[in-house]
């Protein structure tokens, strides 16, 4: 079988690699229908984070179960499935207080001996924790691009939301208007927001976050757009201010645009942030919380309403590659040409 390898900063190949396998009773293997490129697969191939190589990359995917191990009891072969971007357990205490991104035996996708998704098949850990049932006779074809979102950028743009307290008559700031950030929007209109204002001076990007319920947009950055914010708000602030991005920039946003009292809700990785002052959120009452979204806890709550075409966010997909080529969608998103790119096996 075909897969993608990272072998270093800028160098995406895809090379033959041997069929997995099953090597626990509690595993599956899923041939792979859809996978993506996701914006923290950019940090390694920029060069800001190093990974191992050579090594498997991809964590977004979904697929046809082709074989279960003896211990699965939730899949079977011939089931559509989409899984979240880490393998969980599903049965520890931390899972099921509905943490599962703290899940006491995460794995990752593509790390030690673990396949990346970016490849034909993928053999799947813990299969009955980390593989999600898709009702095939609710999801026609039209709804493929729709679902796949659920295993990374939508749950994690609505952990932003919902780690920022957004909710039925709340003023919400999106910074960051890629995938994960115009998801935050969509998260944010479908829990009630009343005024969701998106940061972005990207025309079709904003254009997208319209479509998924931004009321506004501020076409500025950093001071100025703190500024427009304010501007809009009554010179307050907004309840929830949602960083998607990661970088110091983006920080210095959401905390100049929260208002006193307000709450932030963070999911970017972060990239070179300095340490948060705890005066700082002492004198502002301002509450910080997020981190890595508990994908495998969201996707049961988002599915019936993806397959009810209610949450539809398959428009952040802006280009298909085949995997053969998918060298050129990591450079397209690299060059911010593309939002997000599907890959088809």
């Amino acid at each position: 079988m075909k897969a993608t390898i990272f072998y270093g900063p800028r160098d995406i190949r895809v090379k033959e690699v041997p069929d997995p396998k099953i090597q626990n009773p509690d595993e599956a293997i899923v041939k792979v229908t859809y996978s993506c490129i996701c914006g923290s697969d950019l940090w390694p191939y920029r060069g800001l984070v190093k990974r191992d190589a050579p090594s498997r990359i991809g964590h977004e995917f979904m697929g046809v179960v082709e074989e279960v191990g003896p211990a699965v009891k939730n899949v079977r072969a011939g089931d559509l499935v989409v899984a979240p971007f880490t393998p969980v357990d599903g049965t520890c205490p931390e899972c099921l207080a509905g943490m599962s991104s703290a899940c006491r035996n995460r794995e990752s996708w593509g790390a030690g001996d673990l396949d990346g998704c970016q490849g034909e098949k993928i053999r799947v850990p813990m299969a009955d924790g980390s593989l999600f049932k898709i009702p095939k006779d609710k999801a026609p074809e039209s709804l493929m691009t729709a679902l796949l979102p659920l295993s990374d950028v939508l749950c994690t743009g609505h952990h932003a939301a919902v780690s920022a307290g957004v909710g039925l008559g709340k003023t919400v700031a999106v910074v960051g208007d890629g995938a994960v950030g115009l998801c935050a929007v969509a998260a944010s209109h479908r829990l009630g927001a009343k005024q969701i204002i998106l940061i972005s001076t990207h025309e079709d990007r904003a254009k997208i976050g319209k479509q998924f319920g931004a009321t506004d947009i501020v076409e500025k950055r950093e001071e100025e757009a703190v500024a427009a914010i304010k501007k809009m708000t009554g010179d307050l602030g907004v309840d929830c201010a949602l960083e998607c991005v990661g970088l110091p920039a983006s920080w210095k946003t959401v905390f100049g645009a929260v208002r006193a009292g307000g709450n932030i809700g963070f999911v970017g990785v972060p990239v070179g942030v300095p340490d948060i002052a705890v005066r700082k959120l002492l004198d502002s009452n301002v509450g910080v919380k997020g981190g890595i979204a508990p994908a495998a806890t969201y996707i049961p709550q988002l599915m019936p309403d993806v397959l009810a075409g209610k949450l539809d966010v398959s428009a952040v997909f802006t280009k298909t590659v085949a995997l053969k080529d998918i060298a050129e969608g990591y450079r397209a998103m690299d060059e911010r040409k593309e939002i997000k790119v599907l890959v088809k096996p």
